[in-house]
């Protein structure tokens, strides 16, 4: 089942896909708030049933999607973890024996069809197409056998970067991932019956019709399962928290000369057997 987040008639609601129609959970269960409860309270089983026998309320033309948590605890992110990406860099370094970790907020990420702000403080605003994990129940140091039994569906984002401000500090990313809009989370969320998480997954990423990056979850240093137990360490995760799992080479940096985004650009991330989250960029006015 594919579940979202979304601005139905003016209302914040979730819900589930139904074709090209959209069923409103969240007007029909008034008991569960959002779709981090309903993943808290594991109920996407339960609401998935209820909702593949109802009719649409209306057409996903005639909603406003929100990235697909808009309210998550946690937004971990994973820098580098595509060999290829890895070898982008050219710094001679041998492969990292653990992965890069940085955290985003809520408000630099928007939902699908919904407009990228390029900065006035920058021109290097990137694309980074990755395929993201949402955590499905509590954990604290999970094994990695288990591992996906933590695991709530699979999503996409464009984990947009503001590259020169990324450079801003020594050993850290923080600035240049966290402008305001300047990334996407969605379109909705894959519940792991219709799609194997721990799968081969292939992420792409085209800019205005012109693929950029193109690779499988194959070519990860640290694979999903690794992931969810390396973190689980040190944090406790909880459900509806979201780990984007690193973004292929391609990247609008490592052109020469670089190719960043601007006015007009449309960015399309595709995963097969999740969909397209697609975003427009609009200049922000100083």
């Amino acid at each position: 089942m594919k579940f979202l987040s979304c601005i139905k008639d003016g209302t914040s609601t979730f819900g589930a896909v139904a074709g090209d129609g959209f069923v409103d959970l969240g007007a029909r269960h008034p008991e569960v708030d959002d779709l981090r409860q309903a993943i808290r309270d594991n109920r996407l089983g339960e609401l998935a049933t209820k909702a593949s026998s109802e009719e649409a309320d209306c057409s996903l033309a005639d909603i406003r999607y929100l990235p697909v948590l808009p309210n998550p605890e946690k937004i971990i992110c994973i820098g580098v973890n595509y060999v290829n990406r890895n070898e982008e860099y050219k710094d001679g370094m041998a492969p990292p024996k653990y992965p890069s970790v940085f955290m985003r907020t809520r408000e630099s990420l928007v939902g699908h069809e919904q407009p990228l702000i390029d900065p006035p403080e920058s021109e290097q605003l990137d694309y980074e197409g990755e395929i993201v994990i949402v955590v499905g129940k509590e954990g604290r140091r999970i094994p990695e056998e288990n591992a996906h039994e933590y695991v709530a569906g699979l999503t996409i984002m464009n984990e947009g970067s503001i590259r020169d401000y990324l450079r801003h500090a020594k050993f850290n990313v923080t600035q240049g991932k966290n402008f305001e809009n300047s990334g996407a989370l969605g379109p909705w969320l894959v519940t792991p019956d219709e799609l194997d998480p721990m799968s081969e997954l292939r992420v792409m990423t085209r800019v205005n019709g012109e693929e950029r990056q193109n690779d499988t979850t194959n070519s990860l240093m640290f694979p999903f399962r690794y992931l969810l137990s390396y973190l689980s360490t040190f944090y406790r995760l909880k459900p509806g928290d979201i780990i984007a799992t690193g973004t292929p080479n391609g990247a609008g940096a490592r052109f020469d000369p670089p190719k960043y985004l601007k006015q007009g650009d449309v960015v399309e991330v595709e995963v097969p057997g999740i969909g397209t989250l697609s975003n427009r960029v609009e200049t922000e006015k100083s």
